[in-house]
This record gives structure tokens, sequence and C-alpha cells, in this order.
């Protein structure tokens, strides 16, 4: 068992310390060349001046001094790029120095050297064993320093007999320290990255949440709609057989089963609007209530009953009445004939003007808005545009799902929206609201529905704030 540990151990320290994968350099040119040059400049240093101690001091020939200085040098600067050779050649060089000074320490010609590292040696190998600890995984960098220490521990050892300033116990003390400010440095680093990592799958995990509660409070919206014709089919199916004299039998049992299939279609509708209205059971609908936005900034936003029909532009009028209540001056101008439009196509223009009015009240206080709707024979244009705040800005509480939600509603019609600042400093918000789509059918327009105040400003139109980061209040 003991035998199969140690190889064991043996094959994992041989993985581990006889590889040169390490981490990637930084990426910026300053944080990877301004060091480095100064790593160069250091290992200059250390190749000169472990020269002139092996030759003045250590009795070595310059022919052999020299080149054992040049390589410490060098593993230093090879240790930028790969940090493992690096280290064993810096190790491996510490060895040949103080076996060779050794024997001159014998001899009597080295007296009081400092053995078994060198002042240079152990600049070069804590230089190494920093670079070391800042590109590989931990358990590498203890496992080097095992492995330093050990060496060092051997050389003093063989030195006890001769005459030398032992400097074995400062490299380990000094070794220790550098590892273990690199594992720390190297630990801070990979933390950062995981928390730039984790703050990114944040920021797209709260967007793709904003995105779902908008399309869900769209379908809960447009379960209301659907469920509404459910209802027209089933009772004109009951009506339809008295409405002609003696009907067949086969026409009274198509009919029946046309209310039959009408009925319980529009129970599975009701089941899954209850479904996603109960996710949110204290949260009313925006808006289809009196308003209780404030001109301090409050969003266009009321408690009402989850049951209340949904709005749609016959109720502008009110919703213009209740935003100058709220302090906001607002003008409604129209273009074209109005015709008969389908429900979802009146009640996403309708929360387009609302969400676009809410962000005017909330983020340009002081503001001038204009509602311009555009009637055409393929669709409607809905604009909202309102001038430069008057007064400083406030700072927004959170996020909410206004702009979100107007390119939703858009993109669920087939249509198209677009946002931009006005080079007067305000905003502009352009909706196209398609009316041609497949399987979209026209709802009649009332005819004693209510004119919106200012009806007749036929000016071109609208707008809205200057986007912002924390925007899209619903």
């Amino acid at each position: 068992m003991i035998v199969r540990r140690a190889r064991r151990w043996l094959g994992m320290l041989r993985d581990d310390l006889w590889t040169v994968r390490a981490d990637p350099l930084p990426p910026s040119v300053w944080l990877r060349w301004l060091p480095h040059g100064l790593v160069c400049l250091v290992a200059l240093g250390i190749a000169i001046g472990d020269t002139g101690q092996l030759s003045d001091h250590g009795s070595i020939a310059f022919g052999y001094a020299f080149p054992l200085a040049l390589v410490h040098g060098g593993a230093v600067v090879l240790a930028l790029w790969r940090p493992i050779p690096g280290w064993w050649l810096a190790t491996g060089t510490t060895v040949l120095v103080a076996l060779a000074v050794r024997s001159r320490m014998l001899s009597g010609s080295a007296h009081g050297f400092p053995w078994p590292w060198t002042a240079a040696g152990i600049i070069a190998q804590l230089l190494v064993l920093l670079l070391l600890a800042l590109r590989v995984p931990t358990r590498v960098s203890v496992e080097a320093l095992a492995l330093t220490v050990l060496a060092t521990l051997v050389l003093q050892a063989l030195g006890d007999e001769a005459d030398h300033e032992p400097t074995g116990v400062a490299a380990i003390v000094l070794s220790a320290v550098v590892v273990v400010l690199g594992i720390a440095l190297r630990g801070r680093r990979e933390a950062r990255a995981e928390l730039g990592r984790q703050t990114t799958l944040t920021a797209e995990e709260r967007a793709r949440r904003t995105l779902l509660e908008e399309r869900s409070r769209i379908a809960r919206e447009l379960h209301d709609v659907v469920a509404h014709h459910m209802s027209v089919i089933s009772i004109q199916a009951q009506v339809a057989p008295h409405l002609v004299k003696d009907p067949p039998e086969e026409l009274k049992e198509n009919l029946a089963g046309i209310r039959q299939n009408a009925l319980e279609a529009l129970t599975e509708l009701r089941r899954v609007l209850g479904v996603l209205r109960s996710e949110q059971p204290d949260t009313a609908q925006p808006f289809d209530g009196p308003a209780t936005a404030t001109a301090g900034g409050t969003a266009l936003t009321t408690g009402t009953a989850p049951h209340a029909p949904q709005p749609t532009l016959d109720r502008l009028g009110a919703l213009v009445e209740n935003t100058r209540a709220a302090g906001l001056t607002v003008t409604v101008g129209t273009t074209g004939e109005r015709r008969p439009l389908p429900p979802g196509v009146e009640l996403s223009a309708y929360r387009i003007v609302q969400e676009a009015l809410s962000n005017v009240l909330r983020h340009a206080p002081g503001a001038t808005a204009r509602i311009h709707l555009t009637h055409l024979a393929y669709g409607l244009r809905v604009e909202v545009r309102n001038t430069r705040p008057r007064r400083r800005v406030p700072r927004s509480p959170g996020a909410g799902h206004g702009l979100l939600g107007m390119r939703e509603r858009t993109t669920m019609l087939g249509g198209t929206l677009a946002t931009s600042p006005t080079p007067d400093g305000g905003f502009q918000v352009s909706a196209f609201l398609p009316v041609d789509a497949p399987g979209i059918i026209a709802a009649p327009v009332p005819t004693d529905a209510p004119v919106p105040a200012d009806a007749t400003d036929h000016t071109a139109a609208t707008a809205h704030r200057p986007p912002d980061p924390e925007d899209d209040t619903a």
C-alpha cells in the first residue's frame, strides 16, 4: 500500500513538474512588457553580480563562472514564458554552483563564502518561484517549493565541514514567503475573473428574466382578448339556430358542436390565464384604472382588478387626462381615417403610448409630450415625442420593462420600433403596427368612441426621453 501511494505521488509529481503548460500572459501590452522588461534588467544584474561573486570570492575561473551566472540570469528570463523549465534550470544551476564552490572551500581557496546559495542565486530563485506561483496551480507551486527546500537541506548538510557563511535557512524562508505571495496573487486574479464571469451570467440571467416577465405580461393580456372572442363564438353558435326557420338537425348538431368546443377552449384558456396571473397575484395590470402617477416621476401604473377588460385606443383620452393630472403637458394628433383594427393592435398601441408617457414622467421632468397616431391602409403608426427635461432627472429606482415591452409587442405583431434622441435634447418613440398579418381579424370601431383631447392637432409627432441604462419602466 505504501509503495503504491509512493508511486502515485511520484507520478503526480512528474506530471506536475515535467510540463511546460502555464497560464497565458496578460493581454495588455503594458501589463505584459513593462514588468517583463524590468525582470530582464534584473536578470542581467543577476548574471553580472553572480559572475563577480563566483570568480572573486568563490575562486572559480571566469570561463566557468560566467556561463553559470549567465544560465542563472537566463533561467529568470525563461520563467517569463516557461516557468517550470525556468525553475528546473535555476535549481539545477544552483546545485552545480554549490558543488563547484564546495570543492574550493574544502581546498581552502574560498573562505566565508555564502553557501549553498549565493546572493544572486537567491534573487534568481525567488523570481523564478514567484513567476511559477503566478502561472501554475497551487499544488505545483507547493511541490516546487518542497523540492527547493529539500535540495537546500541536502546541500547544507554537505557543507558542514567547510568554512562558509550558511544561507540555506534564509533561502528557505524567503522562498516560502514568495510562493505564498504568488499563490495569493494568483488566487486573487482567479477570484476577480470568476467574479467577472458571474457578473456577466447574472446580467444575462436578469435580462432573460426581464424578457420572460414581459412576455408573460403580454400573454396574460392577449389571453383576455382570445377569451373574449371564444365567448362571442360560443354565443353566436347558440343563437344561430334561432335565426333560421326550421333549421335542419345537421345544422343544429354542427352549431352545438361548435358551441361545445368553444366552451371547452374557453375553459382551458381561463385555466391557463389563472396560472399566468397566479405567478404574481398581487401585481395589478398597469394603468387599467385611474392614474396614480405624480409629477415627481412615479411611473404610470395603478392597481386594478385583475379581470378588468383590456384597454384599447378608445381609452386613450382617459390616459391623456390622467397623465395631465400627473403634471405632464400632453398634446394628441391624428392623421388619416380611423378604421377597424385587430384587438391585438389596439391593445399594443395603447400600451406603447402608456409606457412611453410613463417614461417621460419618470425621466424627463418638466418636458412636454406629443402623441401622434397615423392611420394607414396597411397599419397604424404610433409616435410619442417629448422635449428636453427642464429639471434635473431623478435617479431611477430600478430597471423596468417599458422599452422591452414595446419591442416585444411590435415584434409579436410583425411591426417595427425605433427609439432615438431628438435634436432638441428630447426623445422619440416610433412604432409601426401592421394590420394585414394573416389570421388577424379586425374589431369594429365603436361609433360613439370618445375622441382624445387635442385630436384636431395633426402635426407630426412624438417622443420621449434619452435612453437610460436603467430605463424600460412599465
